[in-house]
């Protein structure tokens, strides 16, 4: 019986550490925006559910007063019936306005994105290892590190399969494809150490498919591009 009593507070504390829910950059504090955003839209169908759920079952309970009672022939309600079809359609607008705008601003794309302006970080995901070369030319494996600045366009592209690029902490997961080059911008990372990780199943030791995130500041950056391996 304690087994079975303290298995609801592991299943509770299994889901504390969600990353992605507090985000470390712009762009992940917009897409935890669109995850708050819809999961309360579906709290409020939720909720209104259930009431409307639980106040049917109770008027329409059965009593032995209601025993010798027919109930009034309705044929239909315009009125409801114009509710339940307006009101989904207004909310599915509602979430779609943010979804799209974010979505589409943030999608990464296969052009050099040449407007951008920002630190450029060329990425190379291959079996199984992320290199990351800088703008001067410096290469290092496994170890990302990147200005706490206004931009970090990253080039992604992979040497083998695909894999998918992905810092919790910072931004959402992107596909790196063999032969096809994407561009990605992270906006506004905050300083502070994370865990990247490859989120695309690519073989044996996928698991090990990780590297490590440092964001400091722009003179720090500065320094280390400049140190000799």
């Amino acid at each position: 019986m304690k087994k079975l009593s303290i298995l609801p507070i592991f299943l509770f504390l299994a889901g504390c550490n969600i990353t992605v829910l507090d985000p470390k950059s712009s762009t992940g504090k917009e897409q935890s925006f669109l995850i708050w955003f819809s999961f309360g839209l579906m709290t409020i169908v939720v909720i209104t559910v259930f009431i409307l759920f639980a106040w049917f079952v109770f008027k329409y309970r059965y009593t032995k007063e209601k025993d010798d009672v027919i109930p009034k022939d309705v044929k239909g309600n315009l009125k409801l019936e114009l509710t339940w079809t307006i009101l989904p359609v207004l909310l599915l607008a509602v979430l779609a306005v943010p979804t799209i705008a974010i979505t589409y601003d943030q999608s990464p794309v296969s052009d050099a994105k040449e407007e951008l302006d920002g630190v450029p970080i060329d990425v190379k995901a291959e079996q199984f290892k992320w290199t990351f070369t800088h703008e001067n030319g410096k290469e290092v494996t496994d170890e990302l590190v990147i200005p706490e600045t206004d931009a970090v366009i990253f080039h992604l592209k992979s040497a083998d399969i695909i894999h998918s690029f992905w810092v919790p902490a910072l931004a959402g997961k992107v596909d790196v494809f063999p032969d096809k080059e994407l561009t990605y911008e992270i906006k506004n990372p905050e300083a502070g150490t994370y865990k990247g990780k490859c989120a695309e199943y690519c073989g044996l030791q996928h698991a090990d498919m990780t590297f490590d995130v440092k964001v400091v500041s722009a003179e720090d950056y500065k320094k280390y591009i400049e140190e000799e391996e």
